[in-house]
Order: structure tokens, then sequence, then C-alpha cells
């Protein structure tokens, strides 16, 4: 288990000052007398030291007190305008932020844990000792930020007053920084006080672009020190990358879940949404699904929006499971929005409806911007993620450039969405009965599967896999992505996992209300399906009805047969909900493609996994039992039916 608080606090350390005294000398020097006054409502010692300690080592020509004000909004995006990071488009509210070409998403191989000694770190995470960190930010980070303006924000990850919120402070001299922070998050200046005496703690994040020049990305860093609960980034722009409170932030809060609240609270890589069931009854699901893997076009599926990236969950008093959103906007993939299967988001972007920040789609002459996979007509010409862009335009490599970047992202807020549910901002959170895990998975897993148990449930999201997308850099091929949340695991993936069979085995979760946990997977192929080519095997719209049988399962609705896997819908109850909900015939030939268990892949899926979790520290023998237990089960029915084994034999018995 990793400490809090120890070993030097970086910032601290190179900034030097020790108290409010020094501290306030700081603000007056940095700051006109109306960001004084505004710096001067902030009394909580702590948040102001790792301020003005942030000041004296960045050493920025101003500092900008953002309050949340409409004038301090306007005073950013004016800013981000007149410095470049934003451009505004045709529509009104509208504006484009290009990244650095070579740097349009996580830099993966860059990102640290500052760690002590003796601390463990995930093994699929990258680690620095704390002396190595503050050799690198001393030499990179001090006066990093001359001839800038610092901007200081205050804000709170979820509801205010909710259980698992917690407060955090974003120091940055990119205003498109900060304008996404204010469309992502809620100002809390005037709670930011009370909240942190309410929590005992908060969050810090400083970050400086620097010069913004693509020599300068090999010395790119993302850093989070654990025990100080600080993040650092330099020399980027991607706002995976700098926006800290998101996935920095996530990580930290991780921490918290997994050793000071386990059995209690996860913090999660999960969507939340409310999918309405028979006489208007709205069942809330949470779910994970790694980034690019169609989280965000499942949370859309609601007929309640709650979050489309990031959940944090907690046993209530009560004995239910709530979950809140740390987030209130979305920071969304673009790729294959159009108006067929997204109608409520091109309204948004279409029309003067929305706040929107664009990033590295394609704007032409006119300032209207465009993407892969729209469906409209595309330009010749305009400017994109590689600068001056015509068709037939070919990268370093002689491959074509397309109009948008696979990663190319809108950032808005979720109130302007069809679905929004003002649950969004209510403390106490909604109750989740529904827990799903999927992954690219184009081989192997039916489309819905539900866990037998939570021990098998916990497995599911142990067992996740997924094809490498474009939100990392370098990454390549397949990959294990437990519980989608792996890149964002500091500690050992054994402690975080045991945290995981406590909290869903939780003799204080009242058992009506214990929820289903259960497999999506929404990219199985034709060609491994008897088919040929990567088609998939059925729609993107298919979702809906995946999701419409898991609500009406958790409330005893339909019926499931029973695999060493978990449970699969019956045919019957598939084919009228496909007809009720999407108003499409849904025939038994591909029911049986798609739910047939193919034994062999499944065998080769565990073996991977146990062979891989071996290698692994802590791990709870539990997980092991699980994967032997469907592995016996499987070859068992291979043994009777032979390597593919249809729904129709599943019900004949195992």
């Amino acid at each position: 288990m990793f400490e809090l608080k120890k070993g030097i606090d970086i910032v601290s350390y190179i900034g030097g000052l020790k108290n409010d005294k020094e501290a306030e000398k700081i603000f007056r020097e940095k700051m006109d007398d109306i960001n004084f006054a505004k710096i001067q409502k902030i009394t909580n010692k702590e948040a102001r030291l790792k301020i003005a300690n942030a000041i004296v080592m960045g050493q920025p020509d101003s500092v900008f007190v953002n309050t949340g004000s409409p004038e301090d909004r306007k005073f950013i995006i004016n800013l981000s305008v007149k410095t470049g990071e934003e451009s505004p488009l045709a529509i009104n509210g509208h504006t484009i932020h290009y990244d650095l070409a070579e740097e349009q998403a996580r830099i993966i191989d860059r990102t640290f844990y500052i760690t002590n000694d003796d601390e463990k770190v995930s093994t699929l995470a990258l680690r620095i000792s704390r002396i190595d960190a503050l050799k690198y930010v001393q030499g990179y980070m001090t006066g990093m930020m001359k001839g800038m303006t610092l901007i200081v924000g205050f804000y709170s990850r979820g509801p205010i007053g909710a259980f698992p919120t917690i407060p955090a402070i974003e120091a940055t001299t990119s205003c498109y920084v900060c304008h996404s922070a204010e469309l992502l998050y809620r100002n809390c200046f005037n709670a930011f006080d009370s909240e942190v005496e309410r929590v005992g703690h908060f969050f810090t994040n400083i970050h400086s672009q620097g010069p913004n020049r693509s020599e300068d990305l090999p010395n790119a860093r993302v850093f989070m020190d654990r025990a100080h609960q600080t993040t650092y980034s330099t020399f980027c722009t991607y706002a995976g990358n700098t926006l800290l409170l998101k996935k920095g932030n996530h990580r930290l809060a991780v921490d918290r879940a997994t050793y000071y609240r386990r059995g209690k609270e996860i913090s999660e890589h999960m969507f939340i949404t409310g999918i309405q069931g028979l006489g208007g009854r709205m069942t809330f699901f949470a779910g994970a699904a790694p980034s690019g893997c169609g989280k965000t076009t499942t949370a859309m599926t609601g007929h309640e929006f709650i979050s489309d990236d990031l959940a944090q969950i907690w046993i209530a008093e009560d004995g239910t499971l709530r979950s809140v959103n740390p987030e209130c906007g979305i920071f969304g993939i673009i790729k294959d929005v159009n108006w067929v299967d997204d109608p409520m988001m091109l309204k948004l972007f279409r029309n003067e409806n929305a706040e929107i920040i664009f990033s590295n789609v394609l704007i032409d002459e006119n300032k209207k911007p465009h993407w892969e996979g729209y469906g409209e007509e595309a330009p010749k010409k305009g400017f994109n993620f590689q600068g001056e862009w015509q068709e037939g335009k070919k990268d370093q490599k002689g491959k074509p450039v397309p109009i948008s970047h696979p990663n190319a992202r809108f950032t808005l807020k979720c109130e302007v969405l069809d679905n929004y549910s003002k649950k969004i901002d209510d403390p106490v959170g909604v109750i989740t009965k529904v827990f799903t895990y999927s992954g690219r998975d184009s081989d192997t897993m039916p489309p819905v599967w539900v866990a037998k148990n939570a021990d098998h449930g916990v497995a599911i999201g142990a067992s996740l896999v997924s094809q490498a997308t474009a939100t990392e850099v370098g990454a390549t091929g397949v990959k294990r992505s437990p519980w989608a949340n792996q890149a964002f695991i500091p500690g050992r993936l054994g402690d975080y996992m045991h945290g995981q069979f406590e909290f869903f085995n939780s003799d204080k979760i009242k058992p009506e209300h214990r929820p289903i946990l259960a497999g999506l997977n929404y990219f199985l192929t034709e060609g491994a399906r008897g088919g040929q080519g990567e088609k998939l095997l059925g729609e993107k719209r298919d979702v809906h009805v995946w999701m419409g049988w898991l609500e009406r399962l958790v409330h005893n609705e339909v019926g499931a047969i029973e695999t060493p896997i978990g449970f699969l819908p019956r045919y019957e109850d598939l084919k009228a909900l496909f007809k009720t909900l999407i108003n499409k015939d849904y025939d038994r030939a591909l029911y049986d493609r798609q739910f047939s268990l193919y034994i062999d892949n499944i065998v080769r899926r565990l073996d991977l996994q146990t062979e891989a979790y071996r290698k692994d520290e802590n791990i709870p023998e539990r997980l092991f039992e699980i994967y032997e237990e469907q592995k016996k089960g499987l070859l068992a029915l291979k043994a009777k039916y032979g390597p593919i084994v249809t729904p129709d034999q599943l019900e004949k018995g195992i």
C-alpha cells in the first residue's frame, strides 16, 4: 500500500514557499488587484501554497484566477482565440483547436507514475523514481511559463456534496485546456474551501505546453505523483495529456478507492446511462469499454444520459449501488458520428444549440467542420490536423491523409443533449442495477452474456481484450485491457482486483439491490463466424437490443440459457425486442452465428489470461478458479458437441 504525503512534494520543494505569508506575497506580485481579490477568497492554506509554489516554479508573467463567472469564461475564450489555440467557426459558439501533428493521442510511452522506492505499481504502467522526476521537473518546468499567463481554476470532480466527489485545482498556461475544463467539469470556486474540508484533500494539476513545437515532443512528459496527488504535464497539447482533471485525476481517484475506500467505492472507466423498460421504468447501467470502443455510443442509447466516460460508484447507506459522473461534459471521438446512427449529435454539430470545441477535423473555406465517416460529401480541400489539405494528399510514408484524425474529438456540456438527465448533478447519484464490460473482440465472445454471480462478473471485467485504437500513441495489435481501466490503475492489478471482489460481494449491498454483471461485444465479424471479411456481424444500432434485454433480465422479465461462461439470451426474447425497440427483423440464422460458442477461441482466451495473470503479483486465487471452472465446462461441451456449440445444443443441457 502506498502512503499519502510520503517523500518530498516536488512543486513545493522547487517553489520553496513554506507559509501563507510567503504565498500571499507571490500572489500580490503576479496578480492584478482583481485577481488578487479573487484568490483571497480561497482560504485553504495547503491549496494556496500549492498554487503559489507552482507560480514560483513556472515563473509566468501574470496569473488569472478563473471563478467560472461569465466574464471569466469570456476572457479565457477570447484569449484562446487571440493566442491561436482556438479559432472561431461559422456557427456561433463553435471553435476549432489543433494539437501538434505528431501528438494526436495519449503519449503512453512518456506517461509515468512518480513513486517512492518501496511502492508497487501496475505491471502495465511506467514508473519513475521521485528523485528522477524531481530532476526532470526542475530541469524543464522551472521558468517554463515565462512570457505566458497562468490560469488557475477550481473544479469539482463530481456533484458538489456527493460521497465520492473530489475537488481539484487546474493550473495551466493553455487557454484551450482551461476552456475544455469549463465544458467538462463543474467550476466550484465558491465551494472549494468547504469541499476540501468535507473531503479532506484535493488534487493539483500543473501544465505548461511550453513553446508548442514539434521538436520538443521527445521531452514531453505526463507525471502522476501518487503520494502528493499532484500531476504534471509538459510540452503537450492533446487534451488527454494536458487536461489532467480527466485521466490524470482519474488515476489518483482509483488509488483512493483501491487503498483507502476498499469495499466501499470503485472508480471506473465507465459510462452511466438510464435504459427505459416496461411502463416507463428507468434502470441505470454503468459500463466499461476502452477508449475508442463504443462507450459514448452505448451511453447515448440511454433515455437518461449521465456519463460517457467516467464513473464513481459506491455502496450507499440504504444498501444500493449508486453512481455519479465526475464530469459534466463529453470529450468524445467524432469519427463515424453521422446522421443515421447519431442524429442527436449531428443536430448539435450543425446548429447553434451548443458551445463546442472541435479538434483535429477538417475545416473548409466556409469554416465548416468535416470528419471521417459523417455521411456527408467531403470538400476537396481545407485545413486539418496535418495543415493544408487537398484530396489525394499523402503523408511521409505515402499513405493517404484522411480528412480528420481517427482520434479527432468534440467537447461539449452534457446539458445540451436531448437525453440529458438532471440527475447528473444530484449528489445522491443514481441507483445502478447493471454493469457491462466490452472491448473490440472480433472473433471470440457473443454480443451479450451475463455472469453467473459477482465473482464471475469480476472475471469478465478482468478478462477484457481490445484491438489497439487511435487514442494511444504507439499502441498496436490486440492487447489485454482489464476492466477497460488498466491504463489508469496506478497500483498492482492484484490490489485493484481484490477491491473489485470485495466491492461486488459486500454484505452491505441488500439482496434486492444486487446488480447483474455482463459482457458486451459489438465487434464480432462475418469472417469469424463462417462468413468472409471484417464486416460487423450485425449493426451498430443493435446495441439498443442488447441493453434492452439486460434491462428486462435484471427485473426477471426474460429468460436465459446457462452456459459455462454465463447466461445467454433466448432467441424468442431477442426477436421480440428487435421488433419492439428498433423495428428490425431478427432471423434465427443470425442469432445462431452470434451466440454459438466457439470453444477453442474462448479456451485460448482463458489460457492467455491465466498465463498473463500468473506473472503478476497478489492476484486473487479466486480468478484462476473461475477460469479453470469455465474451461472445464467448455471442454466438456466440446467433447459432447464439437468445437462449435449452438444455442439449441446449450438449451438441451451442459
